[in-house]
This record gives structure tokens, C-alpha cells and sequence, in this order.
């Protein structure tokens, strides 16, 4: 059974960083498609980035673009986020996932295996 667990969120004030880990356990990240998404109270699930499998290839929604930075380490199982330049909009529950399947990587029907969140608090 592949598992998914988040950590690395917390509270901290604008302008400052936080790396989000998500450690994959159950069968290997090198065969699927990485991606983070986040949840804002009262409002959607949203696509904040993807890491392609079997490629270099990375996507961010554009308010994230040049502020965080998503990879992945295929030896420890575990994928990263690194958010910098932090803004009081990015407070957001987020969630990493999982898809064995080949699609468009913002769109969270893709993604068949997500972890439990991990929240994220921007104080202005």
C-alpha cells in the first residue's frame, strides 16, 4: 500500500522560508509523477507544483514561480518543497501526491495516492 506523509509546515512571517518533505512509503517515486497542492480555508484544492516522472521536467502555478522550488530524492523516497519569500496568501493546508498514470499534472483527478497535509501559516 503506498502511503504518503507530509511534514515541514508551520507558522512563520512573511518573507521567510519553510521546506515541506513528503516521504513516500510502498513502492518507488521514480515511477510516478510528484505533485503539491494546497488548500486555502474556504476555497478549492489547487495545483502548486509537479515534478514529472522519469524527467527533469517541473510545473508551478504562476504565483509560486521563482519562490518555491519542488524536487525530489529518489534514493530516500521522498519529494521536497521549497518555498521562499514567503507570502501571507500562500497559508494553505498542503498536500502531496502521487500519480502512476501519465495527464495533465495540475489537475488533481490525475493523482491517485495523496498524504494527509501539512499546514502552512504566512503572519504578515
Amino acid at each position: 500500500q503506498v502511503q504518503l506523509v507530509e511534514s515541514g509546515g508551520g507558522l512563520v512571517q512573511a518573507g521567510n522560508r519553510l521546506r515541506l518533505s513528503c516521504a513516500v512509503s510502498g513502492r518507488t517515486i521514480s515511477t510516478y509523477t510528484m505533485g503539491w497542492f494546497r488548500q486555502a480555508p474556504g476555497k478549492e484544492r489547487e495545483f502548486v507544483a509537479s515534478s514529472i516522472w522519469r524527467s527533469t521536467e517541473t510545473y508551478y502555478t504562476d504565483s509560486v514561480k521563482d519562490r518555491f522550488t519542488i524536487s525530489r530524492d529518489n534514493v530516500k523516497n521522498t519529494v521536497y518543497l521549497q518555498m521562499d519569500s514567503l507570502k501571507p496568501e500562500d497559508t494553505a493546508v498542503y498536500y502531496c501526491a502521487a500519480s502512476g498514470r501519465g495527464g495533465t499534472p495540475d489537475q488533481p483527478l490525475l493523482y491517485d495516492y495523496w498524504g494527509q497535509g501539512t499546514r502552512v501559516t504566512v503572519s504578515s
